[in-house]
C-alpha cells in the first residue's frame, strides 16, 4: 500500500473512532487487526456480528476480557473499518474497488441474516448481482480484487462467479463486436496465471473460438515474461522462487495455444521457445513448442531460427543446433505424413543460411555441422550453392580440420549442381580439398542421365523413400535422447531434494512426448544399414553474432 493510501486510510479510521468516541456510550471493547486499534462497543457489534457474539458468549465468564485481535481479516485493517462503519449505520459507498473486499469481510464476521435483517452478506450480494455481475468490465474488476482475497472470495463463490460472467460477457460481446479482445484483454493480463487460465478455460466452454485467443495469450506473455534475459547466454540473474513462477506461467500459456495451425507467429512461437529453454521448463513444453514451430516452418526467416544456447548449459557453441534441427525433423515428418515428396525451395534456402550462420562459430564440431547439413532435403535445394557458401565459412573458420574431414565436409555437396559462378570460384579455392575434376562440371553429363528411364525412376522413388524414412528416425531418435536427457536431471534431482521436489512440478504439464509408431520401425528394420545417425553430441547455445556471413570470400 503506498504511503498516500496509508495517509488517507489513517485519516478515515480517525474520524471513525471520533465518531465512535463522542457517543454517550463509552467503548467497552478494542479490537486488534493486525497493526490497527479499534475502540468499539459490543452492542452493535453482537448485533449484527456472528463472530464478535461468539467471542463475547466464550468470555462472559470473565469481565475483564476486553481486546479481541484478529490476525488474518480479510481486506486487513480497511475491510474491517467498513465492516464496522455498516455496524454503526455510518453511511460510505459500496463499488467495485471495495465489494470483494466487503463480501469477504462480512462472511468472515458472519453478518448473515441469521444475526440482524438486511445485514451486510444480504446487502452486498443483491450489489453484486444487480450491479457487478451484469457487466463485463465491473466482472473483470472484482475478479482482480478477489484474486488478494483467497481463499474466503473461493468460498464464498465470488471468484467463480465472477469468472462465469466475464466469460458469458465475451461471448456476448464477441458476436456484435470482434475487435472486443482490443479493450478486456489489458484488464485480464493483469490477472494471476490461475486466474487467467480459469477465465480462457470457461470462455472456451461456452463457445468462445480458441483461435480468437492468439491475442490475449500474446499480451499476456509479453506481460509476465518481461526481464527475461532470453538473447543473452550469461548466467541468470533472477531469484529460484521467481523463475519457478515464470516457469508455471510460460508453461501454461503453452497449454492454452491454439491447436489450430498458423494461430500464431512463429517469431512468437520462437520467443516462447527461446524462454522456455532459458527457464528450463518440461521438455513436454519444448518439443510441444517445436513441433508447432516445425509445422510453420515456411513462415519464418533467419532470425527466429538464431536461438541461443545458453552457458548454464555447459555448451560453449553460439547457437542452439539441436533444438532446430528437430523443428527441421518436425517439418519434414509433417511432409512425409502428407504423402508429399515436393520439399519447399524456400525451405532448403532457409537451412542453409542457418548453416552458414553456425559455420562462423569456432566451437561448432565437425559432428554436429556434417549431421545438421545432412538433415536438409535434397529435394529442397535446387542448386548446391548456398551449402557450398556455408561449407567455405566452415573451413575457412576451421582452418585446422585435416585433409579427411575436409573430405567429409565437401561430401555433403554435389559439384555437379553448382552454378558455373560458383563452381568457377570452387575451383580456385585453396581451402577446398583437391576433388574437384571435369566430370565435375555442371556441363558434365551425369550418372543419372546416363541410367535407362524405368531404372532412373526406380531408383529416385527408392532413393526419396530412404531419405524420408531416414529423416523421421532421426527425428525420432532426437525425441528419445532428450526425453533420456530429461529424466536423467529429474533423477539427480530427487538424489539431493528427496520427494520434496515433485510438488513443485505442474502436473499438467508433464506428458511423455510419444514414442516412434511401431508401424514405421518394422518398415525400415530391414534398411537401417543404410541410415545414417547424425546424433551423437551435446546441446549447445548463444547470442547471435552482430554480423553475419552472406558472401563467399
Amino acid at each position: 500500500m503506498s504511503g498516500k493510501k496509508k495517509e488517507l486510510l489513517s485519516s478515515a479510521m480517525e474520524r471513525t473512532s471520533e465518531w465512535i468516541s463522542s457517543q454517550e456510550i463509552p467503548s467497552d471493547v478494542t479490537v486488534h487487526v493486525g497493526e490497527t486499534s479499534f475502540s468499539l462497543h459490543k452492542f452493535p457489534l453482537v448485533t449484527k456480528c456472528g463472530f464478535i457474539k461468539k467471542l463475547a458468549c466464550e468470555s462472559s465468564n470473565d469481565l475483564n476480557i476486553t481486546v479481541i485481535k484478529i490476525l488474518d481479516f480479510p481486506g486487513g485493517a480497511e475491510g474491517f473499518e467498513l465492516a464496522i462503519k455498516f455496524c454503526y449505520d455510518i453511511s460510505f459507498e459500496i463499488n467495485t474497488e471495495n465489494i470483494a473486499m466487503l463480501r469477504c469481510a462480512a462472511e468472515y464476521l458472519e453478518m448473515t441474516e441469521e444475526h440482524s435483517v438486511e445485514n451486510l452478506v444480504e446487502t452486498i450480494e443483491v450489489y453484486l448481482n444487480e450491479v457487478v455481475l451484469k457487466s463485463l468490465s465491473k466482472s473483470v474488476k472484482v475478479l482482480r480484487k478477489s484474486q488478494d482475497l483467497l481463499p474466503i472470495a473461493e468460498r464464498v463463490r465470488l471468484v467463480d462467479r465472477c469468472i462465469d460472467s466475464i466469460a458469458y460477457g465475451v461471448c456476448q460481446e464477441s458476436q456484435r463486436n470482434e475487435d472486443i479482445v482490443d479493450w478486456w484483454g489489458e484488464d485480464l493480463a493483469v490477472l494471476r496465471i490461475d486466474m487467467f487460465r480459469r477465465v480462457l478455460v470457461a470462455m472456451i466452454a461456452r463457445g468462445f473460438k480458441r483461435y480468437s485467443l492468439s491475442p490475449v495469450l500474446m499480451l499476456y506473455a509479453q506481460k509476465a515474461l518481461r526481464g527475461l534475459d532470453i538473447f543473452e547466454k550469461e548466467a541468470k540473474k533472477m531469484e529460484a522462487e521467481q523463475e519457478h513462477e515464470k516457469m508455471l506461467i510460460l508453461e501454461t500459456i503453452v497449454s492454452l495455444l491454439p491447436r489450430e495451425r498458423n494461430s500464431v507467429s512463429i517469431s512468437f512461437l520462437s520467443i516462447l521457445l527461446r524462454a522456455a529453454i532459458y527457464l528450463e521448463t518440461t521438455v513436454a513444453c519444448r518439443l510441444d513448442l517445436e513441433k508447432r514451430m516445425g509445422l510453420q516452418l515456411r513462415q519464418a526467416v533467419i532470425d527466429d531460427l538464431l536461438i541461443p544456447s545458453y552457458s548454464f548449459n555447459g555448451d560453449n557453441t553460439m547457437f542452439d543446433v539441436d533444438t532446430v534441427q528437430r523443428i527441421l525433423m518436425n517439418y519434414l515428418e509433417f511432409e512425409v505424413e502428407g504423402n508429399s515428396a515436393d520439399f519447399a525451395s524456400d525451405i532448403g534456402e532457409l537451412m542453409e543460411s542457418y548453416l552458414a550462420e553456425i559455420a562462423s562459430d569456432k566451437n561448432i564440431n565437425l559432428a554436429k555441422f556434417i549431421g545438421f547439413a545432412e538433415c536438409i532435403p535434397k529435394q529442397s535445394r535446387i542448386t548446391d550453392d548456398g551449402m557450398y557458401r556455408a561449407i567455405d565459412i566452415y573451413l575457412k573458420t576451421h582452418p585446422n580440420i585435416s585433409e579427411m574431414e575436409k573430405n567429409k565436409v565437401c561430401s555433403l555437396m554435389d559439384f555437379k549442381k553448382l552454378s558455373r559462378e560458383v563452381y568457377a570460384h570452387a575451383a580456385q579455392n585453396d581451402r577446398l580439398p583437391e576433388i574437384l575434376s571435369d566430370s565435375d562440371s555442371p556441363a558434365a553429363e551425369t550418372a543419372e542421365e546416363t541410367l535407362p528411364p524405368l531404372e532412373l525412376s526406380s531408383y529416385k522413388s527408392e532413393l526419396s523413400k530412404l531419405n524420408r524414412e531416414n529423416q523421421y528416425l532421426k527425428l525420432e531418435l532426437i525425441k528419445v535422447k532428450m526425453k533420456f536427457k530429461e529424466l536423467e536431471k529429474e533423477k539427480a534431482f530427487e538424489v539431493m531434494s528427496g520427494s520434496d521436489c515433485s510438488s513443485s512440478v505442474s502436473t499438467a504439464s508433464v506428458v511423455k512426448p510419444r514414442l516412434p509408431r511401431k508401424s514405421f520401425i518394422s518398415s525400415v528394420s530391414q534398411k537401417l544399414g543404410k541410415l545414417i545417425n547424425p546424433f551423437g553430441v551435446k546441446q549447445g547455445q548463444t547470442k547471435p553474432p552482430k554480423s553475419r556471413r552472406h558472401s563467399i570470400s
